[in-house]
């Protein structure tokens, strides 16, 4: 495998192109990657009253709408934040992906799926008695995602 940095002043953001033969584990291992250290640089703001909290996205179990705002959900907690749902799907790193219309779900939280054929799935957290819905249009992705992230845990 050859790596190579041009550097380009004209450039007006860092991009990162990978070429390859095939897609493989290795290769989407680099891009999740890639993409996990892109977007860790973010960081939001989190409000509870009149007090304002700093902490890694790594804590949060999911993000929801509760109208009229969003709330990040932790293990103990909730927060509200200043983005609307579809700005942080624009944000965020492939960990976090949509549940249903209301809904973010954090993948490396996620501890278990209870399946209902007829209706939404429930998802359980590690280490929290917080529980919602993945609705069926977005159980297929996460059930690949999941196993996406298994497989790179190991």
């Amino acid at each position: 495998m050859k790596i190579r940095i041009e550097l380009s002043e004209d450039q007006k953001e860092d991009e990162v192109l990978i070429r390859c033969k095939q897609v493989d584990e290795k290769i989407q291992k680099i891009h999740r990657y890639i993409l996990d250290q892109a977007s860790s640089g973010l960081q939001i703001v989190f409000y509870k009253e009149n007090q304002e909290f700093y902490f890694s996205l790594d804590e949060i179990l999911f993000f929801e709408t509760e109208s009229p705002h969003i709330y990040a959900h932790t293990t103990n907690d909730a927060y509200r934040i200043k983005y609307r749902l579809y700005e942080l799907e624009q944000l965020l790193s492939k960990s976090f992906l949509r549940a249903s219309k209301s809904t973010i779900v954090n993948i490396r939280q996620v501890y278990s799926i209870t399946r209902n054929i007829t209706a939404s799935s429930l998802i359980q957290f590690k280490n929290s008695h917080k529980q919602i819905y993945v609705s069926r249009l977005y159980l297929k992705e996460l059930k690949q995602r999941l196993n996406e992230r298994s497989s790179y845990e190991k």
